[in-house]
């Protein structure tokens, strides 16, 4: 199995291309990728699920009745359901975010694409995620897809990570380093 800038190395990324691999055996690789996006808004949308995935005082039991009733409230395939039940049975759940973003990342290099960690201070429309993928497919030679992260604290612009490159025009960033040039 390849692997997309050691992805394997850390335990969401063996967990993340262990579902790879099972996704890609029955061939639902778009429908899983679907259900973990359904799971990570539900992780930045609602207290209650990441509690769920996050406290350390559940048991085994308990996690694994909780998950696989938000699975089948949030109608997730088969193959998600059974491998939140298994992060649940391992005491992984806290590890669902890192999972996702792992999994994207697998899936996008099966397709030929590479994957852009995107930061903005507010949600981008569809419109702008179209022209920001088309910038990046310009800048890097290929189809670019994107993992979207809102985070106010950057106040304005983005902040993109492809692999090892940074692209950082965030507004926090630009007067961080006009406070230092001013200091002399």
């Amino acid at each position: 199995m390849e692997t997309s800038g050691g992805i394997q190395a850390s335990l969401a990324g063996r967990y993340a291309t262990a579902l790879f691999d099972l996704a890609r055996e029955s061939n639902k690789i778009e429908t899983v990728e679907k259900s973990l996006g359904a799971v990570k808004a539900a992780l930045a949308e609602s207290g209650d699920f990441k509690a769920l995935t996050a406290s350390p005082l559940l048991s085994r039991d308990d996690a694994g009745r909780g998950i696989a009733a938000v699975a089948k409230a949030m109608k997730l395939d088969p193959v998600t359901a059974n491998f939140l039940g298994v992060l649940a049975e391992n005491r992984r759940l806290a590890q669902v975010g890192d999972i996702i973003r792992a999994f994207a990342q697998l899936a996008a290099a099966h397709r030929g694409e590479t994957t852009a960690q995107v930061t903005s201070a507010h949600p981008l429309t569809s419109a702008q995620v179209k022209e920001l993928q088309s910038q990046l497919k310009a800048r890097v030679g290929r189809n670019v897809s994107v993992d979207l992260t809102v985070d106010p604290a950057i106040l304005g612009g983005l902040v993109v990570k492809i692999g090892s490159q940074m692209i950082d025009s965030s507004i926090r960033t630009r007067l961080n380093s006009l406070a230092h040039a001013m200091k002399g």
